[in-house]
């Protein structure tokens, strides 16, 4: 033990005679990290009080991510996720690739039903935090549930802890922090949250959840290199598949006995005790981790994508399309759009579904954007698409910048006779300042399901979802999710 100590101290040492940084790092050191406070509250997870109104905040979210992963089964990232998961773990195992009538290994399935689910831009996602929870903390809960027959109360209690922490650790650990050192956040918070709704689900102690939060730690990573990715392949693996299967992995190896550090975030050295997060500018806030924790949720704070396109870009198609319905299509020239944040991103990208020039083609041509449609690679380069992308222009608008983050867009046409509209759209139907009701979530999900598992699946899935609190076991859902293809 002494041994141990002394070692310690010598890190310690080194670490302190950083000349640049001594005083950030030693306030990093007197600070207290909660850890304590969150594995309570996920120990606790399953039997805490919850509001009513949160409850069924997950229950639309459950309904919103298997629809996600419903229509989002037919894209080269779940068919080729699916392939490596039947490669990597065998045609039999104890938990469903799901929409399939195949299952693998655990944590294959885990992987691979999170990247499906977020095969495409139609998921949930956190605009406060930079995150997307609903695939990966849900796939990640579901197909351990699977194996232990757990019940749908106990599923939704694991998904609002999850939901909690793929949200709150980005908050807490710096967004300009993760984003100035080149870690995603998408890749960072879900790691966590992934963890900690199986950590709830597979009821750990609160000294089991410390551990369980240092092998997150060990894990959690993840580069923007997803911007560039032209198939949303890579994307679907860093906002899903990683996280889902990494934070999957840290609640099971601690429930089949893994040990670890009690206070991965604390003493000396540890994770926080590096220059992403002690930098003169860091926006590191330890308390946000667990500031009004179990009273405060974060599920009011994750959307809904309205429309099968990136978050960003929702309002500027949501223009779009009210303004050709006060106008003819055909006689609009040119579409003008302001925005915040970086418009460059969604005016190059190879991805259709991030390329808002392209989205506003197929608006103008069909007077509709569908979910297929936003997703194909040989529409783009249709000579018709191509000549209409030309009319769009996209330009930064700072005074559409505010805090908390701003997602809006002014869209601006000009006719063939010159005169022009516009409209300013503040908040995308299904950002949290305009959120979705059940009613709506529910149009959304059988608008995109119907069509591949047919209206009686679809209406019977709609109805579990309302009452999943009483589903005794969540195996009875699977076969609500295949494709009428996959039945034939």
């Amino acid at each position: 033990m002494a041994e141990g100590k002394d070692k310690n101290n010598r890190m310690r040492d080194i670490l302190m005679s950083v000349k640049a940084i001594p005083e950030l790092a030693q306030m990093q050191l007197n600070s207290p990290f909660p850890t304590g406070l969150v594995a309570q509250y996920i120990a606790e997870s399953q039997k805490a009080a919850l509001p009513e109104e949160v409850l069924d905040l997950a229950k639309r979210h459950f309904l919103d991510t298997f629809a996600s992963l419903i229509v989002s089964s037919r894209l080269k990232p779940a068919k080729l996720a699916q392939d490596f998961a039947l490669f990597h773990g065998g045609n039999a195992g104890p938990a469903h690739l799901l929409t399939t009538n195949r299952t693998t290994r655990l944590l294959d399935a885990v992987f691979a039903n999170a990247i499906t689910a977020h095969a495409a831009e139609i998921n949930d996602f956190c605009p406060s935090a930079f995150v997307q929870p609903g695939p990966p903390v849900i796939s990640t809960v579901f197909a351990i549930g699977e194996l232990i027959k757990a019940s749908g109360e106990e599923i939704l209690r694991a998904m609002i802890a999850g939901y909690e922490m793929a949200c709150r650790f980005p908050k807490a650990l710096g967004i300009e922090n993760l984003r100035t050192a080149g870690l995603s956040s998408h890749g960072v918070g879900p790691t966590f949250g992934a963890a900690c709704a199986a950590a709830s689900l597979l009821k750990l102690s609160e000294e089991q959840i410390r551990y369980v939060l240092a092998y997150c730690v060990q894990q959690a990573s993840g580069s923007f290199n997803w911007i560039r990715d032209e198939e949303h392949v890579e994307k679907a693996f860093l906002f899903a598949g990683m996280p889902a299967r990494n934070g999957a992995t840290a609640a099971l190896l601690v429930h089949h006995g893994f040990t670890g550090v009690s206070e991965p975030f604390a003493g000396s050295p540890n994770w926080l005790l590096n220059s992403t997060f002690i930098g003169p500018d860091s926006d590191i806030d330890k308390e946000r981790l667990v500031r009004n924790l179990g009273v405060e949720f974060e599920l009011p704070l994750v959307g809904y994508k309205r429309y099968p396109v990136g978050g960003p870009i929702q309002p500027s198609v949501e223009g779009l399309l009210k303004l050709i319905q006060i106008v003819d299509r055909r006689d609009i020239v040119k579409v003008d759009i302001r925005m915040p944040g970086q418009p460059d991103i969604f005016y190059n990208s190879i991805m259709p579904a991030l390329n808002l020039p392209y989205l506003a083609a197929v608006i103008l041509e069909d007077g509709d954007l569908t979910f297929d449609t936003a997703q194909s690679h040989e529409r783009m380069v249709t000579p018709s698409i191509q000549k209409k992308m030309k009319s769009v222009s996209l330009s930064y608008d700072p005074k559409q910048e505010r805090e908390p983050r701003a997602e809006s867009a002014i869209v601006e046409i000009t006719l063939k006779n010159g005169s022009r509209e516009n409209i300013f759209v503040e908040h995308v139907l299904g950002f949290p300042e305009r959120p979705m009701s059940r009613e709506d979530v529910e149009t959304k999900a059988l608008g995109l399901i119907v069509p591949v598992i047919g209206i009686g699946k679809a209406n019977k899935l709609v109805d579990m979802s309302r009452h999943l609190d009483e589903v005794k076991d969540i195996q009875t859902i699977i076969p609500l999710l295949m494709p009428k293809a996959e039945e034939e």
